[in-house]
């Protein structure tokens, strides 16, 4: 693979951490070395374990393993949990990017961080009541606190390796204000916009996100916030049915507010489009998509890129970093239902775009995902539509047949899998980890 630019998705579980070698990228002839997210929540023994296999590949530079840049897609923990492992110190890093909605003096962020704000404390006081264990993992991705983490890539990193945290946004490149030491090579920012509550969050009159917002600021929501009792007592001044009520108006409150932060911190997602000899590369973190893109609504991602990036990002790719872990709202799609060819579903549009059927099929992809209670995380027949497009696809159905793995131990197998698993499906994580006991899935380019 010596001429060969390799994306290494290591298995982390439910997360993302993503490791890309570019050969002879380095202004000093030697191979560039990056990474994306590093996080999960299936816990931290697989990031204890695939860090070190990372720092492996990273070339000695003054006696340190150096790593040339590090971007953190955004604020969630399946995506930024490892930097709050005491993993790093040993890595000599060149340069750290960062979502411009993470920026702490963002000014076009300002409703977007008092949502979080609101969806933090909602989430912390559900959890103080032990109230939506029920949602699994994703009520943990979004009450989880990751003060660790955030200060480890904003503070410690940055002064141990005498560098600032960069916070980036589209229309930035290394072809302009970006600086790194990379030739043969263009990385250019498709996400997030700058202005943040402009397109992610929108207006109250067109976006219920800013709707929802504005009731919270106005105190409207703040009775369905109490806060929780110490030691989780059962309050005696108050009927036991009212309580169990007034649980129920938190965690609905708490989801609501919740559900609309996951999403703006999923669209405010680096959206990286890497240009290497002719070869276009497209890692989106948990960049989502609607249906259309429309002036002042809380836009996606993929919407916005498309309506305002569009010469940048159309075009074929050679590989795309699946979003979402395979969720049904991260990679723009038909979702399964047929649409009148009359009228174009943009989804699908740029799907057509950017993944074309054509023969022969070039393009590769691969997806970091572990199937946990929900249907959508990872969505199969996505994944089967995302197979016809590229030319690594596999089946697992013979694969787990060879090995003598009966898929039906596969948890929600019969809920969620069974009837696509017979299909193609990109490289994944979980089934190469089942399957072959690999650390990690291999795309070289």
């Amino acid at each position: 693979m010596a001429d060969k630019l390799l994306v290494r998705m290591f298995d982390v579980g439910l997360g993302d951490f993503i490791y890309c070698a570019i050969p002879g990228a380095h202004e000093s002839g030697r191979d560039f070395h990056m990474v994306i997210d590093c996080g999960s929540l299936s816990g931290d023994a697989l990031i204890r374990n695939a860090v070190p296999l990372m720092k492996e590949m990273l070339p000695l530079v003054d006696g340190k393993k150096r790593l040339d840049l590090l971007i953190v897609s955004h604020q969630h923990k399946d995506h930024m949990s490892g930097f709050g492992l005491p993993l790093w110190d040993d890595i000599s890093i060149g340069a750290i990017w960062m979502s411009a909605a993470m920026k702490p003096d963002n000014d076009h962020a300002k409703r977007a961080k008092k949502l979080h704000e609101l969806a933090g404390a909602a989430m912390e006081q559900a959890a103080a009541f032990n109230l939506g264990s029920e949602f699994g993992d994703l009520f943990a991705a979004y009450a989880a606190n990751n003060d660790t983490s955030v200060r480890t890539l904003t503070e410690l990193l940055p002064k141990g390796n005498g560098i600032q945290p960069v916070y980036v946004s589209a229309g930035q490149s290394t072809s302009g204000e970006l600086s790194l030491p990379l030739k043969d090579a263009v990385f250019e920012i498709l996400g997030p916009e700058q202005e943040i509550d402009r397109w992610y969050l929108g207006t109250p009159k067109e976006s219920h996100v800013s709707h929802l917002l504005a009731l919270a600021e106005k105190g409207v929501l703040k009775s369905a916030l109490p806060l929780p009792l110490k030691g989780g007592r059962t309050p005696t001044n108050i009927a036991a049915i009212d309580f169990r009520n007034l649980q129920s108006r938190m965690l609905a409150t708490g989801l609501a507010l919740s559900d609309a932060d996951g999403a703006v911190v999923n669209n405010t997602s680096v959206v990286l489009l890497v240009t290497w000899r002719e070869k276009r590369l497209l890692f989106v973190g948990d960049a989502e998509w609607e249906a259309r893109f429309k002036e002042g609504a809380a836009n996606s991602a993929w919407n916005t890129m498309w309506n305002l990036r569009r010469d940048q990002l159309k075009g074929p790719l050679d590989f795309l970093k699946v979003g979402h872990h395979g969720s049904e709202n991260a990679t723009p799609w038909d979702d399964g239902i047929e649409r009148d060819p009359d009228k174009p579903f943009e989804p699908a549009v740029i799907l057509d775009a950017i993944l074309p059927k054509v023969s022969p099929l070039v393009a590769q992809a691969a997806v970091s995902t572990k199937r946990s209670n929900y249907k959508t995380i990872p969505r199969s027949l996505l994944l089967n539509q995302v197979a016809t497009r590229i030319a690594n696809a596999k089946s697992y159905g013979p694969i787990f047949k060879k090995g003598g793995i009966d898929p039906k131990t596969l948890n929600k197998f019969k809920d969620y899998e069974e009837a696509w698993f017979s299909r193609s499906q990109p490289p994944r994580t979980d089934f190469e980890n089942i399957t072959a006991g690999a650390d990690y899935i291999d795309i070289p380019i």
